[in-house]
């Protein structure tokens, strides 16, 4: 569905994405982490048809940047930065219900399960709402259609802890309709949601892992992991996971349950630039 073939782009001779090539299918859920600077929301803009670049992207064959109006015709899109849009809510609401063919109160109905009373606040401005409702009121916009990708940038990083939680709620109910795309610094937040994790660093891709819809709670996984050099807070995170050290901080082995996969990469993500080789491997118990 999602191509990415040798995709590159270059800012004032840095390059913020190297060469990566990912195919996403229709039904997968993805979270894109990374540190600040990884290249995430520069690889989203170049999906969404915002950027010119190297190589070829491609949601069902489409060209984003050539056949941008129908390509976005298929995304519902929460960005990591407010737009500075001087509409008023209501005329925004309308606005953004007419171009995707829903139901205005559809999205009105969204914000409210996220806590935004959209009433009185349709004669108001987006540019002067706090970041809090701007997040909110652009996730019931993403929200509030029926797309066949959605595409996220930070999404939850104005949310109140509530509507954080109310907001993976909805994510959930849509995961058997839309693709989604999660770019976010919290991988424990979208573990229970996304089936693959994929990490860049630098401009490259440096994790891509898949999880099984239905990993057994009971199930276990043997891991295995090279080190670059000794590192004391590495060690320390390891040892909190009872792995064992098999060579002066080298070389570690353990065992992860199968729901806590994504929150275990989660913390090795932190030591990318540490860790030259993880192996996971199903065992049976």
């Amino acid at each position: 569905m999602i191509r990415f073939n040798n995709v590159a782009k270059v800012f004032r001779r840095a390059r913020v994405l190297d060469n990566i090539s990912l195919e996403i299918e229709l039904g997968e859920r993805v979270a894109l982490i990374g540190s600040n600077g990884a290249g995430k929301t520069t690889l989203i803009r170049c999906l969404l048809g915002e950027y010119t670049h190297e190589g070829q992207v491609t949601i069902d064959g489409r060209h984003p940047r050539r056949e941008r109006a129908q390509v976005l015709k298929e995304i519902g899109f929460v960005p990591q930065l407010p737009p500075p849009l001087k509409m008023p809510v209501g005329q925004l609401i309308a606005f953004a219900a007419k171009l995707c063919g829903t139901d205005p109160q559809r999205i009105s109905d969204l914000a409210g399960r996220l806590g935004l009373d959209t009433a009185p606040i349709l004669d108001r401005q987006f540019v002067r709402l706090s970041g809090g409702m701007k997040q909110k009121l652009l996730i019931a916009i993403a929200l509030g259609r029926n797309a066949r990708v959605l595409v996220m940038d930070e999404p939850a990083a104005n949310l109140d802890p509530e509507a954080r939680k109310i907001f993976f709620e909805i994510l959930a109910e849509r995961a058997d309709q839309a693709t989604m795309l999660i770019s976010s610094h919290r991988l424990n937040e979208v573990s229970a949601l996304v089936n693959r994790v994929i990490e860049l660093d630098m401009g490259k891709v440096v994790l891509d892992d898949r999880v099984a819809d239905d990993v057994s709670l009971s199930g276990l996984l043997d891991c295995h992991i090279l080190v670059k050099r000794p590192d004391p807070a590495l060690a320390k995170a390891l040892l909190a996971w009872q792995f064992t050290d098999l060579g002066n901080g080298l070389e570690w082995r353990g065992q992860v349950a199968g729901p806590d996969r994504l929150r275990f990469l989660g913390m090795t993500s932190r030591y990318v630039a540490l860790i030259s080789d993880l192996k996971m491997t199903e065992t049976l118990q």
